[in-house]
């Protein structure tokens, strides 16, 4: 794991513009499978299409919280 991050440290310093875009690249892919994950839980209870999305955003401001209060 550590060799991952030494490699994205020196992208970063090296690259600046190829890590930002594969940073964001990378926030995009796994919030879209955050999505379907939550589609795939919620589709059989026939809620309205913006419940995934209400549901990860939920999720994720929970977890920032519980990671402030530390």
């Amino acid at each position: 794991m550590m060799v991952g991050m030494e490699m994205l440290r020196r992208l970063q310093a090296e690259r600046p513009l190829v890590f930002w875009l594969v940073l964001l690249v990378g926030f995009w892919v796994a919030f879209r499978l955050l999505i379907f994950v939550a589609e795939l839980i919620l589709g059989p209870f026939g809620l309205p299409g913006w419940a995934p999305l209400a549901l990860v955003l939920v999720g994720l401001v929970v977890v920032a919280r519980r990671q402030d209060s530390r």
